[in-house]
């Protein structure tokens, strides 16, 4: 059978560049950062080179790189490290109604501190209007946070054009650029970002490593206290095979950036064209345009989304849905909700996200088993039999 992973959003798998890479600080070369002997020095010299790496991918000074375990704590750090450092000059925050969970609870605890959040709508294509931005500002605003690409439905939002509005007004701007580092272009310069996070098994790096950009004077509080690693920013032994292959996979992503986004794009419109052309009662989630190279997500009417990834499983076929069964909840993804997705289609919706192994037969293989298994199991629900 064949196997084809089209989850890319969710994890990748290392590239072997990347464990070669790592492999030698998992065994002899084992040293602390912070010590001053050779071992140590060896691993803080493997450090520094990553940091450099992952700087230059997103345009930024090493130095202004943080290593995190991943993108949920560079968020929490972000969020919470400014508006503690910056409270004395308010207590407003800007965020949108369509943020991954790691924004979202996090302004959620912000709030039970004593901070004002307001949460963004966002249109029918689930983009953040600049206007609503502007109009939001108070006196009190501190920090703006917005995703660069939304991890459910792909949409890029106008992070410079809002970067440029905060800049303007003396606020500092976050974007949780997790999904659109190493797949889109991605400069903080350009972008008019004070922070920015990033998680490296996005990009075929291991888990549980990430990063947080801080441009030069942007103030935070550390999360952690302790030694005074990464800059007295964030304490605790640096995870050094985890941050070397970070570095590789940085490497590795801003050299094919390129070339690569051009392929996955074509693939992803032939999967986006593919479906809407096969399966009726089919609708695309997201801004055609304004999308990731590798995303396509759909509505299927008259049928549940986690019905269809245990048919597709069953078939090789790995994506996921817009629905929080994981969690136990019985209610669609709040992406699409915001967007303004009707509940009973919004639980029919499926996300799949392209990677670099996929190839043109996996999309031919997807598009030749997605509509079988969409008919099968609209032909067991009596609204659609209805509709008929």
């Amino acid at each position: 059978m064949r196997r084809v992973y089209l989850d890319h959003s969710a994890t990748t798998p290392v590239r072997p560049e990347v464990l070669e890479e790592m492999l030698p600080f998992l065994k002899e070369e084992f040293g602390n950062p912070s010590t001053i002997y050779s071992w140590g020095r060896q691993a803080k010299k493997a450090v520094e080179e990553a940091r450099a790496r992952v700087a230059s991918l997103i345009g930024a000074q090493p130095e202004e790189i943080i290593f995190t375990s991943g993108g949920t704590e560079a968020d929490n750090m972000a969020l919470i490290g400014a508006a503690y450092a910056n409270q004395n000059k308010g207590k407003h925050i800007i965020t949108s109604s369509i943020e991954h969970h790691a924004v979202l609870d996090t302004a959620q605890y912000l709030m039970r501190q004593g901070f004002k959040v307001t949460f963004l709508p966002v249109t029918p294509e689930g983009l953040v209007r600049v206007e609503d931005v502007l109009q939001a500002i108070t006196d009190g605003t501190i920090l703006i946070s917005i995703m660069h690409v939304n991890n459910e439905v792909g949409t890029i939002q106008p992070i410079r054009e809002i970067g440029k509005v905060a800049r303007e007004k003396g606020i500092i701007f976050h974007t949780d650029a997790v999904q659109s580092v190493g797949k889109i272009p991605v400069n903080v310069q350009d972008l008019n970002v004070d922070l920015l996070t990033a998680s490296a098994h996005k990009i075929y790096g291991p888990k549980g490593v990430g990063c947080l950009y801080v441009r030069k004077g942007t103030r935070i509080q550390p999360l952690l206290h302790g030694g005074g690693q990464e800059r007295k920013r964030r304490a605790g032994t640096e995870n050094v095979p985890g941050i070397v292959g970070f570095g590789k996979a940085a490497e590795l992503a801003g050299r094919e950036l390129e070339s690569e986004g051009r392929r996955l794009k074509a693939l992803r419109d032939k999967l986006i064209e593919g479906v809407l052309a096969r399966i009726e009662e089919t609708r695309l989630n997201g801004d055609r345009e304004q999308r990731s190279p590798i995303n396509a997500n759909f509505s299927f009417r008259y049928v549940e989304g986690e019905s269809i990834l245990l048919s597709l499983d069953m078939k090789g076929i790995a994506a996921s849905s817009g629905s929080a069964c994981t969690s136990g909840s019985l209610d669609p993804s709040h992406v699409l909700l915001a967007m303004g997705i009707p509940h009973e289609i919004a639980h029919g919706s499926v996300r799949m996200t392209l990677g670099r192994d996929n190839t043109e037969e996996d999309i031919d293989y997807v598009l030749e088993v997605l509509p079988e298994v969409v008919e099968r199991l609209r032909a067991m629900s009596p609204l659609y039999n209805k509709g008929k």
